[in-house]
């Protein structure tokens, strides 16, 4: 459930900021961008080419910036590890008398699922770098930097955000899974022959003793 909910978070969003420029003759100006996954930033047009604003002629401009490659593998490992978990139930459910009795099914799912608590812990790790630099970009303070307007002939700030909540959400739905997985890997170690190796074989019975005197 909480893989589902990590990339249902990050994967469907949209988000729309409106900046307002301050222009020094005392004229206000606004422009507005949407943005949304995969987060590729520097292909959302902030600016048309040529475009007057504040009475300048202002050149094609885009935000700066890249997430998606971040975003992409945080959705992936969500998908890929909520149809692993299916797999698995349909096997517990179905064939849990095959998995007892074979070794390699504990050890393959063990490596699996170790696996996968790692693949969480850097996908989430990446993400919440990424949702910092989408944080950046589309602030007052990132728009300042790329727009060649402002601080020199205007004031720009944000003046409407984009609510971002479901992405921070979708960061902290990534460590959960990553703690709940590892969590898991431990209790699928127990159950390996690496924990609690087969048992000694059953004594051999000894020899019938003779007793003393029995042949005479």
């Amino acid at each position: 459930i909480f893989s589902i909910f990590a990339f249902a978070t990050c994967g469907g969003y949209s988000g729309k900021n409106i900046v307002s420029l301050f222009c020094k003759d005392g004229g206000n100006e606004t422009l507005n961008f949407s943005f949304s996954y995969p987060f590729k930033l520097s292909q959302v047009l902030l600016v048309a080419n040529n475009s007057a604003y504040c009475n300048h002629t202002v050149p094609e401009t885009h935000l700066v910036g890249d997430a998606s490659s971040s975003a992409e593998f945080f959705v992936a490992i969500s998908v890929l590890a909520f149809l692993y978990s299916m797999a698995t139930l349909v096997i517990y459910l179905g064939y849990m008398h095959i998995y007892r009795d074979s070794n390699f099914g504990p050890v393959a799912d063990f490596l699996l699922t170790s696996t996968f608590a790692v693949l969480w812990l850097v996908c989430s790790s990446a993400w919440a770098r990424g949702l910092h630099n989408v944080k950046y970009a589309t602030n007052s303070e990132g728009i300042a930097a790329t727009l060649s307007l402002c601080g020199g002939d205007a004031s720009c700030l944000v003046t409407d955000h984009a609510s971002m909540r479901s992405l921070n959400v979708s960061v902290v739905f990534g460590f959960l899974n990553m703690i709940l997985w590892a969590g898991n890997a431990w209790f699928l170690y127990k159950e390996t022959s690496w924990h609690k190796p087969p048992g000694p074989n059953a004594a051999q019975p000894s020899a019938v003793r003779t007793p003393p005197g029995a042949g005479i």
